[in-house]
């Protein structure tokens, strides 16, 4: 005697939970397949040409991983990152802005490295015949009209690094009020080439890039603290992102590091 199977029909609740547990499943696939392959670099704004070099060499042997860049001041960069941009490696051009988001555990700590150096140095207009020599005794204010570009003194890496070194020379109280603080060195810098500033402080980098600027005085170590690029992998960073990080670090990147005029950390 044969038994009959007795199957129960499923309430449309029940089928509802499953379709919904689908999609969730399938959105979840997909998001993880389109982001496979994919590098999001977010880097100080100095470190433009370098990283972008480095980024085409990477993909040449690389061809399935995108490398897609960020450049701009570090500050405005963490906080994007603080507010869900999808980040994978941070590189900042300074300590504290690496520190902010470490605090915050958006960076993986032991992946933190202290990749390059950098010098600091007062640029004028290729025209320009302003002179100026680095002491106390010196009168900076009276050196030199208009204006002095930098980046943001209060938030700005390359701005912070301007303000230790106008304050260690007594030339900050009498010549803060000319600065024009921009939101990266490259901008800082820019103002300069057009002559829309008198002075500007950037790093030797970027100085050496332009052919419409000259260095008028490179600034001591002595002067400020010291200038270094910490980078780190950020929290949903995956294993292509990790594979970068490495190829930053390693012999042939330094070496293109150094020929942009960065001092590299061993």
């Amino acid at each position: 005697m044969m038994q009959a199977l007795l199957v129960l029909p499923k309430s449309g609740a029940f089928l509802k939970a499953k379709i919904k547990l689908l999609c969730v499943i399938t959105l979840g696939l997909l998001s993880n397949w389109a982001a496979a392959g994919e590098v999001n670099v977010y880097a100080a704004a100095s470190l433009t040409d370098a990283v972008t070099e480095l980024s085409s060499a990477y993909q040449k042997t690389h061809p399935d991983v995108a490398i897609k860049k960020s450049f701009a001041g570090s500050s405005t960069l963490a906080k994007q990152i603080e507010n869900g941009a999808p980040a994978d490696i941070f590189i900042s051009a300074d300590n504290d802005w690496a520190d902010y988001l470490g605090k915050r555990g958006l960076l993986v700590s032991e992946s933190r490295k202290k990749l390059l150096s950098n010098d600091l140095v007062l640029i004028a207009p290729l025209a320009s015949d302003v002179k100026i020599t680095l002491g106390a005794g010196f009168n900076f204010n009276a050196a030199f009209t208009g204006r002095l570009c930098t980046g943001d003194t209060a938030s700005v890496p390359v701005g912070k690094y301007a303000k230790q070194s106008l304050t260690h020379y007594g030339w900050w109280d009498k010549s803060s009020a000319r600065i024009v603080g921009t939101e990266d060195v490259r901008t800082a810098l820019a103002f300069v080439e057009r002559a829309e500033c008198s002075l500007g402080i950037v790093y030797k980098t970027d100085a050496q890039l332009s052919k419409k600027v000259k260095v008028v005085a490179t600034f001591p170590a002595a002067s400020h603290a010291p200038i270094e690029y910490p980078g780190a992998l950020t929290k949903n960073a995956g294993a292509d992102s990790k594979a970068f990080w490495e190829f930053l670090q390693s012999d042939d990147a330094k070496a293109v590091f150094a020929r942009y005029g960065f001092v590299i950390f061993n």
